[in-house]
């Protein structure tokens, strides 16, 4: 009796398994399992599903002994732990209440039936705890077997005459106890692949968002245009498939492209209803039709889509919007990956803007140092040419050349980078002037390797060089030497600003590269802070500042070479 009983339960268990199976591939199930929190229709819905499963356990019961062993327990156990207290009593009671109320219930119809509530009670509750376990299967089959006995005991209990109960549960309770618990344990691994096959399918669009974002990073630095916008569309439509792309501002579209190009063109008023509601409303707007869509084209062949609204500083600045070509065609999944894009470029477009602030700034600074190194030295400048033209006037005319040179590049700076050579050029010019100022009290030697080629920022070297002849030789009644020197190091060049003036004692030294918030020093200062926060900003490197009182200053840095240089 034993074997035949086992033999037949397993047979039993296959078709659970089996329905199982089919169940967990339905989309009604993957909707109800994947809700975070159920709403009073989920609860009624998923009760009567499961509650059902455990009539059905009943139905395929084998009959023995006047009695009905079964698996009905299986359904309203999985239903308590995945839909929770509410889900797991209700569906305990449809198929507990069917089981005392079927014709020919049998003497054990009472106990049973009172088991089954009970057993759904217990699940719904244990939900949270066997969440908690990493083989929430070995647990949920434990939890099974656990509630098959109480069920015996329930039956001891209530069910007589009790010699006849007695000797049921002795027939019935290992081979039910294990066979519904293998269920169980199989049927929680079957819907559990619905959450593992969810992670990956938000895995893969969250890569695929990344992907995306990677791509459209360069070309959103430069806002949302027509332009950008373009290509944009283009990255996004050939990356996910989707029918057709577009991006609007909030009156205008920017881009379109895919199905619907041919009348859905940049420059255009925005013409859908939805585009113009989602834009009013500020939230993701969804379509499932083409009525819904509302294009003002009647041949248009969009009939689906998910418009969300793009943001920068809270500020709704236009929309992304993906189409499909067939009714209800977003997917959830396409829904996510849309929001997703939305806040990516959202937060792209912020950044872009921080940028070119932080590009504006960094000009602005510029030119403020570029004032303050001017007005001085050109009054000083033409003061020294003024002279020279009594004494010499070659001289003079040497000295304005290269006065010209030097206002005219200076003027011109406000690339992001230059060429070595002009920056070197450009301090030559500026050094001429200065050495016929002072005449013998000041000597500059160039130490440069030849066939350096490199691009440098603009007004990398003035600020030095400049600091070392104002604070550091001048301020000496001889004078003295300034030496720049440029080397070749590996991949890099290694630039110096030396001289054998007064020096600086470490405290100066130190005040000297403090941030600008800071320190409040000298114009030099301000120059020599303004490269330091320069290096650090574009490679990451600093002034290296070598001085004592009475020795001279050593400033120091090293440059990459970034482009080609000869041998």
């Amino acid at each position: 009796m034993f074997i035949e009983l086992l033999k037949s339960l397993i047979n039993q268990l296959g078709m659970i398994v089996f329905f199982g199976f089919l169940l967990s591939r339905t989309s009604i199930i993957k909707k109800y399992v994947l809700k975070s929190k159920l709403s009073l229709d989920d609860v009624l819905i998923f009760s009567m599903v499961f509650g059902g499963i455990g009539i059905i356990g009943t139905y395929t019961g084998i009959s023995i002994n006047d009695a009905i062993a079964n698996s009905r327990s299986v359904g309203v156990i999985v239903a308590g732990l995945f839909g929770g207290p509410w889900v797991g009593t209700l569906a305990g009671l449809i198929a507990g209440i069917h089981r005392m109320i079927i014709p020919d219930g049998r003497f054990t119809a009472i106990a049973c039936g009172l088991s089954t509530i009970l057993g759904g009670i217990i699940a719904g509750n244990a939900k949270n705890f066997i969440n908690q376990k990493h083989h929430r299967w070995l647990w949920g089959g434990l939890l099974t077997f656990f509630i098959e006995a109480v069920q015996m005991g329930i039956i001891l209990l209530i069910a007589r005459p009790f010699d006849d109960a007695l000797h049921l549960v002795r027939i019935i309770f290992l081979p039910m106890g294990f066979i519904n618990a293998v269920g169980t344990a199989a049927f929680i691994l079957l819907i559990s692949q619905i959450f593992e096959e969810n992670e990956r399918a938000a895995a893969m669009k969250a890569q695929l968002a990344l992907n995306i974002a990677s791509q459209t990073l360069p070309i959103l630095r430069n806002g949302l245009n027509k332009n950008s916008a373009g290509k944009v569309a283009q990255i996004i439509l050939e990356a996910t498939g989707v029918s057709a792309v577009s991006l609007t501002s909030k009156t205008h579209i920017l881009a379109h492209v895919g199905v619907g190009a041919d009348h859905h063109q940049a420059d255009q008023l925005i013409h859908t209803k939805m585009t113009r509601d989602a834009i009013q409303s500020a939230d993701v707007s969804i379509a499932n039709t083409k009525d819904e869509i509302e294009c003002s084209n009647p041949k248009c062949r969009l009939r689906s889509a998910v418009v969300v609204p793009l943001f920068m500083h809270d500020e709704l600045i236009g929309t992304l919007k993906l189409y499909q070509s067939r009714v209800n065609g977003i997917s959830s999944s396409e829904m996510e990956l849309a929001k997703g894009l939305g806040l990516l470029f959202s937060t792209q477009l912020e950044l872009s803007q921080l940028t070119y602030q932080k590009e504006l700034l960094a000009k602005t600074e510029l030119k403020a140092l570029q004032a303050q190194i001017h007005p001085h030295f050109l009054f000083n400048a033409l003061n020294t040419i003024i002279a020279f033209c009594r004494t010499d006037p070659l001289k003079a005319r040497d000295l304005l050349m290269n006065l010209s040179f030097f206002l005219r590049s200076s003027f011109k700076n406000t690339d992001e980078f230059i060429p070595f050579e002009q920056e070197l050029q450009h301090i030559e010019s500026y050094l001429s002037i200065e050495e016929a100022r002072f005449s013998n009290r000041l000597e500059v030697v160039y130490d440069v390797d030849e066939g350096i080629r490199c691009m440098v920022p603009p007004l990398i070297l003035q600020p030095l060089v400049e600091n070392a002849l104002k604070h550091g030789l001048m301020s000496k009644n001889e004078g003295g030497t300034l030496i720049i020197r440029a080397k070749r190091w590996e991949n890099a060049v290694r630039i110096e600003i030396k001289d054998n003036g007064v020096g600086m004692s470490p405290v100066m030294v130190s005040k000297l590269l403090e941030p600008s918030d800071q320190a409040s020093g000298s114009s030099g200062g301000i120059g020599v802070r303004n490269v330091q926060a320069r290096l650090l900003s574009i490679y990451h490197s600093s002034l290296s500042i070598e001085s004592s009182p009475g020795n001279g200053t050593t400033v120091s840095f090293t440059l990459p070479l970034k482009g080609g240089q000869s041998a």
